[in-house]
């Protein structure tokens, strides 16, 4: 007998052995392993993709049947797979210590990952090639989705989708799993990731300062994909589907006798193989949905699935049909602009109308479509203009993010359709803060006057604005302001007010207030920047007031915070001298892209700046949150202050770095 013989019963017996322990560990951790999957799985796939994907993933981890290549190598003689059991429920830090649950776990991280990497080939129109493969589980008829959950793990979520995969695994498997960072760049160089440990240096930058909180929410329902809730897809499109089905499977049958007609290239109705023509029951104007007028008044869903179709075109099935086509192959005669991170592929099922008439001079389109994307389709009534195709964000809109999208827009200005929910409009002047608003008027489809644009160049002598007001079916007293700044989706500005003695933090609310309106003056010059960058949100933070040296003069210190719709946020911080005009500019003392400060995430801030006196002498400012129990400054100038604010003297371009202790514990340093 060979003397290999008996090696290589033992190497399958520990093969099957291995993957009967996998398997073991897969079910007895199951639920750990969705979870650790959804997080890391694209947020772009939309929730109910990523709860069945999670799970689909998590199944596909065992090798298939007769792939010993694949199997996992498992001593024979240990068979526990995890902790003992009870010790998972007992301590949720206690991660499964078996090699089973290990080679389980990297396969899962590879699968995950898997679906957002893109070949070099790969066209970027396409998901990743992983994210096409089907799998099981499916859902026919319902939609999934985790149990919500509160603000806090919404902003945690739109955080985890700022970043890219290896970031989030980075995040999962050290609050999840527990790893340390060690063993979390040792797991994903496994997974295959290019840069481990910058996955883990963004990873820890993420839920600061309160990595237990953001632990406690990973951990909560809004990211277990094992605990869902259920919701019937979209009825009427069901509807509409079915049809579609039948007529499909009958010009199959057709398409069957011409197939030899189709390959000598013959141009009838089974020879079109472009988008449009692949696309065809989707583009459809019949299948166009269509919300009925109250809807809105009668669903928790306030956003832009509530919105009626309404103008005086809605029935131009020519005119809708050309709008379709340009969407699903745009011709180079369209102009397509795209808010950025807007993805401009054409639409997956019959997108819904939001409005259809002529406008300015233009036959003007509004669609909204399952991808969270509002879409509009311009063409000139006259002359020889080419169409334009706009493509918009419009992930989680709500009452204010959803109640306004610009129809028209020229050189002197802009028109907007309001949403159905909104009962009165008003325009004002941010750089007049005392000037009461003017009446805003709108037309019976929903269309308002034009409203100036703000200044892109030139002297900011100006910043039109609009004050709208829901219904008080939806809720009492809500007023809140919109800006352009220069896409389709107007952007929200929100205000948090100077934090008060013995008082906790407070949060953003509309700025509409006497406080709000004057802090805006002052800031409202600094919006240029953001134009074009894909702004959902701007909040202002009068994070601290400070009282100057020489005199006792007070000034505030902002934070002003933009949130992009694809989740990324811009920071400026501005220091706002005492000044005889309510609108004199504000300085702008740091800039800060794709950061956190000044948001959940990100509650503790220290700036620094140099300020001249009336005597002429210079001082290095600082001021931090409210958190802040002491600045220090070293360099060319040295001093340290108890509290949030600091004043010390120093040459006008003194080097000085400024550092602050927290209330809990740590150091602060400038943000520049």
């Amino acid at each position: 007998m060979p003397i290999h013989q008996p090696q290589q019963r033992t190497d399958v017996q520990s093969d099957r052995t291995g993957v009967r322990q996998a398997e073991a560990a897969l079910v007895e951790h199951y639920p750990r392993l969705v979870r650790l999957a959804y997080v890391v799985l694209p947020p772009g796939l939309g929730r109910h993709r990523r709860v069945l994907t999670a799970h689909a993933v998590v199944q596909r981890a065992l090798p298939a049947a007769g792939n010993k290549a694949s199997g996992p190598r498992v001593p024979a003689q240990s068979r526990r797979t995890g902790p003992p059991a009870g010790a998972e429920g007992a301590s949720a830090d206690r991660v499964p210590a078996h090699p089973a649950y290990g080679w389980v776990r990297l396969r899962v991280l590879r699968a995950a990952l898997a679906h957002e990497r893109r070949p070099r080939w790969w066209p970027g129109r396409l998901p990743a090639p992983a994210a096409l493969r089907p799998a099981l589980p499916v859902v026919w008829g319902l939609r999934l989705f985790p149990r919500a959950g509160g603000v806090d793990e919404l902003a945690l979520d739109r955080a985890l989708s700022a970043v890219d995969g290896p970031v989030r695994a980075a995040f999962a498997l050290q609050l999840l799993e527990g790893l340390d960072e060690s063993g979390v760049r040792e797991l994903l160089a496994g997974a295959a990731v290019a840069d481990p440990a910058d996955a883990v240096r963004r990873a820890a930058r993420l839920g600061r300062p309160d990595r237990a909180g953001a632990q406690a929410m990973l951990r909560s329902g809004e990211f277990d994909p094992c605990t869902v809730q259920t919701r019937p897809s979209d009825l009427l499109r069901r509807r509409h589907r079915v049809r579609a089905a039948a007529v499909a499977a009958a010009l199959c049958v057709v398409a069957g006798g011409l197939a030899v007609a189709v390959e000598q290239g013959a141009n009838g109705p089974g020879g079109d193989r472009s988008p449009a023509g692949v696309l065809a029951p989707v583009l459809d104007p019949a299948e166009l949905m269509r919300t009925a007028a109250e809807r809105w008044a009668d669903t928790s869903r306030v956003d832009f699935t509530a919105w009626p179709a309404r103008g005086g075109r809605t029935d131009d099935d020519a005119l809708l049909g050309r709008a379709l086509r340009a969407w699903a192959e745009p011709p180079e005669s369209v102009r397509v602009s795209t808010t950025p991170g807007t993805a401009a592929v054409p639409p997956a099922e019959p997108p819904q109308l939001l409005f259809a008439d002529e406008v300015d001079g233009a036959a003007v389109v509004l669609f909204h479509d399952s991808a969270d994307r509002v879409v509009r389709y311009a063409e000139p009534l006259s002359g020889s203009g080419g169409a334009a195709l706009d493509f918009a964000r419009t992930d989680d809109a709500d009452v204010t993010t959803g109640a306004a999208v610009v129809v028209s827009r020229t050189a002197e200005g802009a028109r907007f359709l309001l949403a159905p929910w909104i009962a009165e409009s008003t325009t004002r002047d941010l750089l007049a803060p005392d000037t009461p608003g003017r009446p805003l008027e709108v037309g019976p489809g929903g269309v308002t006057a034009e409203v100036p644009r703000p200044a892109a160049g030139g002297a900011c002598d100006a910043w039109p604005v609009i004050q709208l007001r829901s219904s008080e079916r939806i809720v009492e007293k809500h007023a809140f302001l919109l800006t352009d700044l220069g896409e389709l989706a107007p952007t929200h500005l929100t205000y948090m007010p100077k934090p008060g003695r013995g008082t906790p933090a407070r949060q953003p609310r509309e700025a509409t207030g006497p406080d709000a309106l004057l802090a805006w003056a002052r800031t409202a010059c600094s919006l240029r920047t953001l134009a074009g960058s894909g702004v959902r949100s701007v909040n202002n933070w009068a994070f601290a007031e400070q009282k100057l040296p020489e005199g006792g003069t007070s000034a505030d210190w902002v934070c002003t915070r933009a949130d992009t719709w694809r989740g990324p946020g811009r920071v400026l911080v501005q220091f706002l001298a005492p000044s005889a005009s309510p609108a004199e500019p504000a300085t702008v003392v740091a800039d800060r892209d794709d950061t956190a400060l000044c948001s959940k995430f990100g509650q503790h801030v220290l700036a620094g700046t140099h300020w001249r006196a009336a005597s002429g002498r210079w001082y290095v400012l600082g001021a931090g949150s409210r958190a802040v129990t002491g600045i220090r400054a070293t360099g060319d100038a040295r001093g340290a202050a108890g509290g949030p604010t600091l004043a010390v003297r120093a040459p006008r371009d003194a080097d000085v770095e400024l550092t602050a202790s927290l209330r809990e514990g740590g150091t602060l340093t400038a943000v520049h």
